[in-house]
């Protein structure tokens, strides 16, 4: 009777699929997601057991493939997999093919990426916090949300510092070696806006907000000579950069929320694009 009893009581603790999701909506609301995404449980039973949980930026073969070989049950992956919607899942496609091996494997996938984006504890808040902004808000507020909350963020730095200071302190606090910038080093940066990903689609919402410097991941060429020709100091870290230190943190916060469940950012991902 005592064995039993204490597998009984093993049992209630064991952490769910389920019980993640309900913490990651939690930590990154499905609410503040944008109406193009696909975020939430993506593949997999929300009732089996989570014993192990793997963040990563992207699902890819190397990144799949570590999950699969260390007995993952679920991958916390910011971008979805999959995004759009499929008519066919076979090994014809890299995609798909993933999507096979990790559902043999029974390897559920969750996915909270604008959600987290646009979180009071997500990524857009944490780069500001990097950068030391001051009371940052939304660029663009989600009407009518009680938080105050909504995607990129905008804020003051005081005292001011130089364009260059700036980009020190972002390779600095993000690790990263080169970063592309628009503008003079010696321009002052005052009114920070950024975004992080593929943020570009921001600037001008940014520089009407008053703006003299916005921050990204990545943005086009277009939108670069827009930035040169306004005036407006550019600095694009990178989309790896701009989020992934943000699923390693992610990562540990689970450890903390489920200290009984092994989890951990993948080792295997790394930027596809190296900068010399």
């Amino acid at each position: 009777m005592a064995l039993m009893i204490a597998l009984l009581g093993q049992l209630n603790f064991m952490t769910s699929i389920q019980d993640i999701c309900d913490f990651l909506d939690w930590f990154a609301p499905q609410r503040l997601a944008e109406e193009w995404d696909n975020v939430g449980l993506l593949v997999g039973d929300r009732n089996s057991t989570a014993n192990r949980v793997m963040t990563c930026l992207t699902i890819t073969p190397a990144s799949a493939a570590e999950a699969i070989n260390k007995g993952c049950d679920l991958i916390v992956s910011h971008h979805p997999l999959p995004f759009q919607p499929l008519k066919k899942i076979t090994a014809d496609a890299i995609s798909t093919r993933m999507l096979l091996d990790l559902i043999r494997a029974e390897v559920a996938v969750y996915s909270p990426h604008t959600g987290f984006d646009s979180a009071a504890h997500g990524i857009n808040q944490s780069l500001a916090e990097l950068v030391g902004m001051e009371n940052p808000k939304p660029i663009i507020p989600i009407p009518n949300d009680p938080d105050e909350l909504g995607s990129g963020r905008i804020g003051d730095l005081n005292p001011s510092i130089s364009l260059a200071e700036l980009v020190d302190r972002l390779k600095a606090s993000l690790s990263v070696g080169h970063v592309g910038v628009v503008g003079q080093m010696d321009a002052t940066t005052h009114r920070i806006a950024l975004a992080c990903g593929s943020g570009g689609t921001f600037l001008e919402s940014a520089r009407q907000l008053g703006c003299d410097t916005f921050v990204t991941g990545e943005a086009n060429f277009h939108t670069c000579l827009e930035a040169e020709a306004t005036n407006t100091n550019l600095i694009l870290l990178g989309h790896y950069a701009s989020e992934r230190f943000a699923l390693e943190r992610l990562a540990s916060e689970l450890g903390k929320q489920f200290p009984e469940v092994d989890s951990w950012p993948s080792v295997q991902e790394s930027d596809p694009l190296k900068r010399y």
